[in-house]
């Protein structure tokens, strides 16, 4: 006949594995993951990687949604967002979370990264990427970063050629608002404007400003190159993100679950630096076959001249954290 009691342990077992396929099969959960560019850039690359690990690494169970090109709004707005714990996931520019946390100006710091070698091996280097979070841990309240990533390094365009310091004399450039394109930009002889990056088009249409600055890609995806169709490879600094949670979903996570979410942001900064950067020379190729004006000996030596003495000084007046961000990139060859 066989032991009854062995037969009751089997069948609470398998009542019980049922019962937890059924409440796992109801638990997918949503979540809403912002950022202002399209698709197509550097950020759906991060947004793709993301979403596959989290997806593959929670069974199904955890499900992101993608809200690119600004839908839930711009990075500033969204950063509130997620600190109200009203969107769960958003990627920001270190200089709109230096809106939040000052000292994430440091990521702008122009010529802190020698080339885009340089460039993918510090963002994906994970002492820098424990830095930046210690950084936010201790400076903003609501959020925290998960991961760090990058589009690429900065170039400046225009209707003009800039192929040297001088070129860049009275010019009104469009600058993210943070201390360090307050300081660098009128130290290179040029005029500062503020804008949201979605008035830019028009902006350097009507002629309110008439340099912009950003990664190529960007450029490219946002048709940019329309109303300035000349692209001058200064590199001058790099488009560094960030990734965001809000505490709000964190805490209310299990400890396995935060498990994925930090393993899927951990692929994130290891994988997309270098994918983001292979998209910026796909894209300075497709932009040579429409015709732009790519200048790619631009002489960098009278920029650096006067953007290497504020490295340590900026760095200083921003903070510790931001020093040690600094002095950590800085050290790696």
């Amino acid at each position: 006949m066989g032991n009854p009691l062995g037969r009751t342990v089997v069948a609470i077992a398998v009542a019980s594995v049922l019962f937890t396929a059924g409440a796992g099969a109801q638990e997918v959960k949503h979540y809403r993951f912002a950022y202002d560019q399209p698709r197509t850039t550097g950020y759906g690359i991060l947004g793709d990687i993301f979403s596959d690990k989290l997806k593959a690494l929670s069974k199904g169970t955890m499900l992101i949604e993608q809200y690119p090109g600004a839908q839930l709004g711009q990075e500033p707005q969204v950063l509130q967002l997620v600190k109200s714990g009203d969107v769960e996931f958003c990627i920001s520019s270190s200089a709109n979370a230096a809106t939040l946390s000052p000292q994430a100006g440091v990521m702008s710091m122009h010529f802190l990264f020698r080339s885009e070698a340089h460039l993918i091996k510090a963002i994906a280097d994970p002492e820098v990427s424990k830095a930046v979070k210690a950084m936010i841990a201790d400076t903003v309240q609501g959020a925290h970063v998960i991961a760090l990533a990058t589009l690429g390094l900065r170039n400046m365009y225009s209707k003009r050629e800039i192929r040297k310091i001088e070129d860049m004399k009275g010019l009104k450039v469009r600058v993210q608002a943070t201390p360090t394109e307050d300081t660098m930009f009128p130290a290179y002889g040029a005029q500062i404007v503020h804008m949201p990056f979605g008035s830019v088009y028009t902006s350097l249409q009507t002629g309110v400003v008439e340099v912009a600055e950003n990664g190529v890609n960007v450029y490219l995806a946002n048709k940019h190159y329309e109303v300035a169709p000349v692209l001058s490879m200064t590199e001058h600094e790099a488009n560094n993100s960030l990734v965001w949670i809000s505490d709000k979903l964190w805490n209310s996570l299990t400890p396995e679950q935060q498990g994925w979410v930090q393993a899927a942001a951990d692929e994130v900064n290891k994988s997309q630096p270098a994918k983001a950067v292979e998209l910026e020379h796909q894209s300075q190729e497709k932009l040579k076959s429409i015709g732009v004006k790519v200048v790619a000996d631009v002489d960098k030596s009278g920029f650096t001249a006067i953007a290497d003495p504020y490295l340590d000084k900026l760095s200083k007046e921003l903070g510790p954290h931001a020093e040690k961000i600094k002095n950590l990139i800085r050290a790696i060859n």
